[in-house]
C-alpha cells in the first residue's frame, strides 16, 4: 500500500483509532496484522518470503544469545547468508547472470543460464538490512535477543518504515512496542503535521518535477544542454523530496501513535562537503554502513596489518591507501544495494572518489583558499562549498536516474551542448510542463518556498519553533499547506523511487 493511496486515508486512521482503543496487550497483534495488510497490497504471495527471513533470524538471534565462541560466529552467518542469500536470488540473480553470459560470448565460453522471471519484493533492500542489525546486535551483546516472536516480527514488519526505511536499529524500535502509548494531543498534532509536510514533499514537489524528468530521461538523446541540465537539477529535488517526503511521512504516522523513527534526512543539500552530505542523506542507511560495514573492514585490516615495515611515514601512507580502499568497497557496495545495474555501481563509485579526491586535496585546497583570501569571507565561503558539493551530487545523480550507462553517457557528455535558449529550452517547456512558462515558474516556485521554509525551522531550532508561533500564522501556514496539496499536487500514479530498492 503506497501512502499516497486513497486506500491508506481509508488505513491509517482506522488502525490509529483502534490502536488507541484497545488494551496495550493487544496492540502488537494489531499493528502486526496491519502491517501484514499493508505488504500484502502489493503481491500476497511475497509476505512467505518476509515470514521466511523473520523466523531464521528469530531463531538465530535467541541461539546466538545462548552459544559462545565459535558457534556464536556460525549462527550470525547463517542468519547473514539467509538474509543476503534472499536478496541476491530476487534483486542480483538475473544482473549477474547476464553479465557471465556477456562475459562467456566475450571470451568464446560456451556457458549459457537463463534469468529468472520473478519480481523484486517492494522495500526488500530495507527490511533485510533491518533483520541483518538485529542479528548483528545481538552478536555484540548491544540487545538482547526478543524472546516473544509476535514482537520481533512487528519490528521488522511495522508498517510506517516497512518498505522505504529509515532503517531501525533494535536498540531504538524494539522497546517501544513494549510501551503504552496513550493519546496525546500535542503528539497527534505533531505527528500529521509532518505527515502533511511529507505529502506536500512528494505530491506537490517531487511529483511535478518529474514530469519534466521523466520525459528527458525516457529518450535524453532528444535533447542537448539546458533541458538536460534542468531535467538533472530537477531530478535531485525529486529525489530528495520524494525519499524525505516518505521518510516525513512515515515518523509523522509512527508519532502519532506515540513511536519515535530516527530523522533520515537533515537538508543534505545545504553540506559543505561530501563527506558533510553522507552525514544528512539517507542516515540510517549510511549509517548501517558504517556501523556494520566499515568499521569492521578498518579493524580487520588493521589486525591483519605487520607490525612494522618502512618506518613510520611509509605506515602512514599505507594507512591512508587501505583507508581509501575501505571507502571504495563501501560506496560500491551502496551503489549495489541501490540497484543491479551498473549504472548504481558508477554512482557509488563516484561518490567513493569524491572522497578521496577530499582527502588527497585538503592541504592544498586550504593552501588555496588562504591565498587568494577567501577565508576571509566565511559565508561566502561556505555558500560556494555548498554549490560545488550540490553540482557533484547532481552530476553523480545522472547515473543514478539514467536507464541504462549509454543514457547516463550522453546526458553526462551533452550537458553544455547546444546553449540556445530558443531552440534548447523552448521544446522542454512546450512539451513537458503542460501549462508552458507559467508552471515552470510555479514548479521552481514551490521548489523555493520548500528550501525557505526548511532553513527557517531549521535555524529557529527545529520543528518545534511552528508551535511558538503565533496562532493565526500557525493556521494560516496549515491551510496554505493543505490548500497546496490538494490544488497543486499530481495525482497521477507515480511511486515512491526508494520502492524499487
Amino acid at each position: 500500500m503506497s501512502f499516497t493511496s486513497l486506500q491508506f486515508l481509508i488505513f491509517f486512521p482506522l488502525v490509529t483509532g483502534l490502536y488507541f482503543s484497545i488494551p496495550q496487550r493487544y496492540r502488537w497483534l494489531l499493528l502486526l496484522s496491519a502491517s501484514c495488510y499493508f505488504y500484502m497490497v502489493f503481491i500476497p504471495a511475497y509476505i512467505f518470503i518476509l515470514a521466511f527471513t523473520i523466523v531464521i533470524d528469530f531463531v538465530a538471534g535467541i541461539l546466538i544469545e545462548g552459544s559462545q565462541g565459535k558457534r556464536r560466529k556460525w549462527l550470525l552467518i547463517i542468519s547473514l547468508v539467509s538474509n543476503i542469500g534472499v536478496l541476491f536470488v530476487f534483486k542480483y540473480f538475473n544482473f549477474f547472470s547476464d553479465n557471465l553470459n556477456q562475459l562467456a560470448r566475450a571470451i568464446h565460453w560456451n556457458y549459457a543460464s537463463e534469468g529468472l522471471s520473478i519480481l523484486l519484493p517492494i522495500g526488500l533492500s530495507f527490511h533485510t538490512f533491518q533483520a541483518m542489525s538485529y542479528t548483528i546486535e545481538v552478536y555484540r551483546g548491544n540487545t538482547k535477543a526478543e524472546r516473544h516472536f509476535g514482537y520481533y516480527a512487528l519490528y521488522v514488519m511495522f508498517y510506517p518504515q516497512l518498505v522505504a526505511g529509515p532503517i531501525e536499529r533494535p536498540q531504538n524500535l524494539l522497546p517501544q512496542f513494549f510501551e503504552k502509548h496513550d493519546f496525546d494531543y500535542q503528539r497527534v498534532t505533531d505527528g500529521l503535521k509532518l505527515m502533511a509536510w511529507g505529502f506536500f514533499k512528494k505530491i506537490v514537489v517531487a511529483d511535478r518535477v518529474a514530469v519534466a524528468v521523466n520525459l528527458v530521461y525516457l529518450a535524453p538523446q532528444k535533447y542537448t544542454g539546458i533541458p538536460l541540465i534542468v531535467a538533472t537539477y530537477f531530478f535531485a529535488i525529486q529525489v530528495y523530496c520524494d525519499f524525505s517526503g516518505y521518510t516525513d511521512i512515515a515518523r509523522g504516522a509512527a508519532r502519532v501513535m506515540g513511536f519515535q523513527l530516527m530523522k533520515n534526512f537533515d537538508r543534505p543539500y545545504s553540506s559543505t562537503s561530501i563527506a558533510e552530505f553522507w552525514t544528512r542523506w539517507h542516515i540510517s542507511l549510511s549509517t548501517w554502513f558504517k556501523d556494520y560495514l566499515f568499521t569492521p573492514l578498518a579493524r580487520w585490516h588493521n589486525a591483519r596489518r605487520p607490525a612494522a615495515s618502512g618506518g613510520l611515514p611509509a605506515r602512514r601512507i599505507a594507512n591512508h591507501w587501505v583507508r581509501y580502499f575501505d571507502i571504495y568497497v563501501v560506496f560500491l557496495i551502496s551503489g549495489l544495494w541501490h540497484g543491479a545495474n551498473w549504472t548504481f555501481l558508477i554512482w557509488g563509485a563516484l561518490h567513493g572518489s569524491y572522497l578521496v579526491v577530499a582527502l588527497l586535496t585538503k592541504g592544498l585546497r586550504t593552501k588555496l583558499i588562504k591565498s587568494i583570501g577567501l577565508n576571509r569571507f566565511p559565508s561566502v565561503l561556505r555558500w560556494s562549498r555548498v554549490f560545488v558539493v550540490f553540482n557533484l551530487v547532481s552530476f553523480a545523480w545522472i547515473f543514478f536516474r539514467a536507464r541504462n550507462l549509454s543514457d547516463a553517457y550522453y546526458v553526462a557528455t551533452h550537458l553544455f551542448a547546444g546553449f540556445n535558449l530558443s531552440e534548447a529550452f523552448g521544446p522542454v517547456l512546450e512539451k513537458q510542463l503542460g501549462t508552458l512558462r507559467p508552471d515552470l515558474f510555479i514548479t521552481v516556485l514551490l521548489i523555493l518556498i520548500l528550501e525557505s521554509v526548511q532553513f527557517v525551522v531549521d535555524t529557529e531550532g527545529g520543528s518545534s519553533s511552528i508551535n511558538r508561533r503565533p496562532v493565526w500564522t500557525r493556521w494560516a501556514a496549515y491551510y496554505a499547506l493543505i490548500a497546496a496539496i490538494i490544488f497543486l499536487g499530481e495525482y497521477h500514479t507515480q511511486q515512491f523511487i526508494y520502492f524499487q530498492f
